[in-house]
């Protein structure tokens, strides 16, 4: 990991008085975790992962450390949540997203349960309020791909623990904690690194923004004329890199955006429930489609980055997405591991802070 990342993982948050989330169930075995290894935070201050700005600077970087921790050292947490349980409910088909949480859960010693909701949406049958009451006396965490960032929201309003965001249409944090991992492991530090976003200012482009600026890093997002990231997310951005020194940048020529870059990424053209759009979507966007010439004005170390699914032949040639530059199977890979981190942080990060009560 950097020495940004590690130099400020010891945080002031223990301090910090938010309450924390913590299931009614078994809590028998909550004495009984293994020991946190070295320079994991004792106590963790965040008590979901709704958006990027629940983590803040700090936050990040813990993230960040553990999951790199986790992925050197896997056998020191194979009992760090013993007993615990999650749940996944999925609005959105999933493969990446699904397997890794399942797979970490596992690897943590917890177990995972899915619910597919792509029939209908999760308050559909009765109120997301009495969903959540349900929940928090089922298991010790929610996982929520949603359509709507509110039902996220509603969820964590009401349930009694830890509610984490695994995408909605505002914010896919966990895909921008997992690709900032793959540019530490390749740059060492990402400080003084540039990131090149070209196509849709969509969620993914809102959460890497928001990573980017808890950074430090530098960040270019070039979006056709009406499709740019949120105004309100691109504020939060901007704050936090008064902060940390972050250069963020918004343009709307790709060119320009790539130009020296470290890395190149793109996204579908039209997201998960933006089908109705495609077409018209797909006579804006060839200009920022990521092909061979676009690469080319990179810098000759760049990489190139996609969350996946891949529309080859869309937002990005086969030349690219198979060429040595790309980076696609690890930034998927390192879902593994920065999803495992957030469990623990969330639930067996050590000590505990005192409940909150749903009712409160």
């Amino acid at each position: 990991m950097s020495a940004s990342v590690a130099g400020r993982y010891k945080s002031r948050a223990a301090a910090t008085q938010i309450p924390d989330k913590e299931s009614k169930l078994n809590s028998h075995v909550q004495g009984s975790r293994a020991a946190a290894p070295e320079r994991v935070p004792q106590v963790f201050w965040c008590r979901d992962l709704i958006s990027t700005r629940d983590l803040g600077p700090s936050g990040v970087d813990a993230v960040l450390h553990l999951a790199g921790v986790m992925k050197s050292r896997p056998a020191d947490f194979q009992r760090a949540l013993t007993g615990r349980q999650i749940v996944m409910f999925f609005e959105k088909p999933s493969l990446r997203t699904r397997l890794t949480f399942e797979s970490g859960m596992v690897s943590l010693g917890g177990s995972a349960m899915f619910v597919d909701q792509t029939h209908e949406r999760i308050d559909a049958r009765e109120e997301l309020s009495d969903v959540a009451h349900n929940l928090e006396r089922w298991v010790d965490l929610i996982v929520l791909r949603t359509f709507s960032q509110q039902t996220i929201e509603g969820m964590a309003e009401h349930a009694g623990i830890p509610v984490i965001n695994a995408l909605s249409d505002l914010e896919h944090p966990c895909q921008a904690l997992a690709d900032y991992l793959t540019l530490l492991e390749r740059f060492g530090d990402v400080k003084d690194r540039c990131l090149a976003y070209v196509g849709d200012g969509n969620n993914v482009a809102h959460s890497l923004l928001l990573t980017c600026a808890c950074l430090g890093s530098s960040i270019r997002l070039a979006t056709p004329v009406g499709y740019e990231p949120d105004p309100q997310i691109v504020a939060a951005a901007l704050e936090i890199a008064e902060e940390t020194g972050a250069q963020i940048q918004l343009l709307t020529d790709p060119h320009e955006a790539v130009a020296g870059a470290d890395a190149v990424y793109t996204d579908a053209w039209a997201s998960m429930g933006q089908e109705q759009q495609a077409e018209t979507r797909a006579k804006i966007f060839p200009p920022y489609q990521v092909n061979p010439e676009l690469m080319a004005q990179a810098a000759s170390h760049a990489v190139f980055m996609h969350c996946l699914p891949a529309h080859r032949g869309l937002e990005v040639t086969d030349a690219v997405i198979d060429s040595q530059q790309s980076v696609v199977f690890e930034q998927a890979e390192n879902r593994l591991h920065v999803q495992k981190a957030i469990l623990y942080l969330l639930m067996g990060g050590g000590d505990r802070l005192p409940a909150r009560s749903a009712y409160a």
